[in-house]
């Protein structure tokens, strides 16, 4: 049983290994649906900026409240911009994004994917002599790539301006300190780590929410249990990933 389940596991990741090379190649030998590309960029772009920013906003807020009151113990409220920056740019944008991104993105791709090859939808397609891959993932993953990293960049910003809000009104920060430690502590630098990780995130999501939705079989229930695994699976690796880049950064 124990060797059945480590067999088990060594033949997905041989699989996934396949599976991301035959994603590459069919992007490198430029066959391209330009058409598709551009729709899921608003699938996952414009469809999902609504929660973005209302995430972000609260997310600063709450993080300025809770830093804030920290920072009074010291009478050092005045680096709450700064502090907050440099979290958001370097890690909260990046995970909470990333989060939010495999639960709205990746569930609906895997369940729509592991939907047409239960329906048989998939061989359809490739008895049109049309690769799935190139078809239903290629535009997927490069459409995720581009703009995962733009939401990225709103959750920084819109942040900000949460906890903006909490300094100003509620811990009465001068707005001029606020924005020089601000800008005096969070660099460029820092924005640049934060969107490095949501970009390999991207690939992350969209990568796993399309192999576990091609592997799906047995109806609807094992559209439910592709859609379960793909979502865990997703948060676990950005977990480690971000673990892994942050070290890499740190040292």
């Amino acid at each position: 049983m124990f060797f059945n389940e480590i067999k088990n596991r060594i033949n997905t990741l041989g699989d996934f290994v396949l599976f991301v090379f035959n994603v590459f190649y069919e992007t490198l030998s430029l066959k391209f649906r330009f058409s598709l590309f551009l729709q899921y960029m608003n699938l996952i772009g414009a469809q999902s900026l609504s929660i973005i920013i209302f995430t972000g906003f609260f997310t600063g807020a709450v993080f300025g409240l809770q830093i804030g009151s920290v920072f009074m113990v010291f009478r050092a409220e005045g680096l709450m911009g700064g502090a907050t920056g440099i979290a958001l740019a370097t890690e909260l944008a990046p995970l909470i994004t990333g989060f939010l991104l495999a639960g709205r993105v990746g569930s609906a791709t895997t369940a729509e994917i592991a939907t047409m090859v239960v329906n048989e939808q998939v061989e359809a397609i490739e008895a049109m002599g049309v690769s799935p891959i190139h078809y239903l993932v290629t535009p997927r993953v490069f459409a995720s790539a581009i703009v995962m990293p733009l939401l990225c960049g709103v959750f920084m910003f819109i942040g900000v301006i949460g906890s903006y809000m909490a300094g100003i009104y509620i811990y009465s920060i001068d707005e001029g300190v606020f924005f020089e430690n601000l800008v005096y502590l969070a660099q460029s630098k820092d924005i640049i780590v934060g969107l490095r990780k949501m970009f390999f995130f991207s690939f992350i999501i969209s990568l796993l929410s399309c192999f576990f939705g091609l592997k799906a079989s047995g109806g609807a229930k094992g559209v439910g249990l592709a859609t379960t695994d793909s979502v865990v699976k997703i948060l676990i690796y950005i977990l480690i990933s971000d673990f892994v880049i942050s070290y890499i950064e740190v040292h």
